[in-house]
């Protein structure tokens, strides 16, 4: 048999803990180990030992009698028979002070009283813009279908609406259990299986949505995109969401998440937007302006320098998206290629030949060595 761990060990204290330390301390490893909600794979075992430290260093007599004689108690023996016997029965509810899941774990209401009334789900739509409308902003208007409470039973899913208290729970929506944990007793309280923890039951339901308290109706939804919204960016509309349960409550959100377009020739980061531009070998050697139309409604002219090299990046100032978390613009980055044509007819291939002499390097070796030389300075 293992040996028991110092109890002051186990609810990590030390020997001078006050009653308040230990109760503190206690509270925290129940949160953790509580054998209904740990994912602890010694949750159980832990949560009886934490239980069984707690009972005797709580006690001031025992835990004199424990501080004295240790485990054995002054009698000797198993620390069940040294301290009393029986087991320990822990009131959590005491402890906690109140319905131990309301209090450890972040239920609402209290244990003695109704449950506080249920909030509807939230609801994700994916609404799509382009980049144009994401560089000023814009005001949307769309047409979707949505839940909304049903008109004939307000929401209740009952027949006019008339609903009762459960007859479980008395409509309390919670439930009071004494459950058995290894030597210990514990009472908690739980949501009631009948109702789902509403408290109410409906005796006939609603014709109209079938006792579902919701119906789908055609909404319009108004709402703005601010300028430099990105991909993901999200919408919150309160209230909007699927209806509040028995029509009692609050109803959910609905969350409008933007998704923007790909762009025909920008990508964005941030408020960049970067462009790759193709260009023959002659409008790389020669130089070349090049203009197109830009998401800010203004042409866009790029100035491309005589002798650039495939690869070179151009920068062009606050011709950017709108910067969301500070003022001014993202720039236009523009990375240089050199087109290669699929296919020369013979005229231009002898054109070709002839500038090769002229253009081409005379020496590879050396004109390979020259550039890595440039590249390291």
């Amino acid at each position: 048999m293992a040996e028991k761990r110092d109890y002051y060990e186990v609810l990590g204290v030390s020997k001078d803990a006050s009653s308040a330390d230990l109760k503190n301390a206690f509270r925290s490893l129940a949160r953790k180990y509580h054998p209904d909600r740990s994912e602890e794979e010694n949750a159980e075992e832990m949560f009886k030992e934490i239980q069984e430290a707690y009972a005797i260093l709580s006690d001031e007599q025992k835990r004199a009698q424990y501080d004295r004689f240790g485990h054995s108690g002054p009698g000797g023996g198993s620390p069940f028979g040294g301290f009393g016997g029986g087991g320990f029965n822990i009131n959590l509810e005491d402890l906690f002070g109140g319905d131990i899941f309301s209090n450890i774990f972040g239920g609402g209401g209290g244990g003695n009283g109704r449950r506080s009334r249920r909030r509807g789900s939230d609801i994700r739509m994916f609404h799509t813009v382009d980049l144009e409308k994401i560089f000023s902003g814009s005001q949307e208007e769309v047409e979707v279908e949505l839940p909304v409470s049903c008109t004939q039973c307000a929401g209740t899913g009952a027949k006019n609406g008339e609903i009762s208290d459960c007859r479980e729970c008395n409509g309390q929506g919670r439930v009071r259990m004494r459950q058995q944990v290894g030597p210990f007793v514990q009472d908690v309280v739980r949501d009631c299986s009948s109702c789902d923890g509403s408290g109410h039951q409906i005796d006939e339901r609603c014709s109209y949505c079938r006792g579902k308290g919701k119906e789908i109706k055609a909404t319009t939804l108004r709402f703005n995109i601010p300028a430099g919204a990105e991909s993901g960016t999200r919408l919150r509309m309160r209230g909007k969401g699927e209806p509040a349960p028995n029509g009692k409550g609050e109803d959910g959100d609905l969350f409008i998440e933007i998704d923007v377009e790909e762009h025909l020739w920008f990508e964005r980061s941030g408020a960049d937007l970067i462009m790759s531009l193709p260009l023959g070998y002659s409008d790389l050697v020669l130089g070349t302006s090049i203009t197109l139309s830009h998401v800010d409604g203004k042409d866009l002219t790029i100035k491309v320098p005589a002798y650039s090299n495939s690869g070179d990046t151009l920068e062009i100032k606050k011709r950017g998206l709108p910067r969301t978390r500070r003022s001014g613009r993202g720039d236009v980055i523009v990375l240089l290629k050199l087109h290669m044509p699929k296919k020369v007819d013979k005229k231009s291939r002898k054109s070709l030949q002839e500038l090769k002499d002229v253009l081409g390097p005379k020496d590879i070796l050396e004109r390979i060595k020259a550039d890595a030389k440039e590249r390291r300075n």
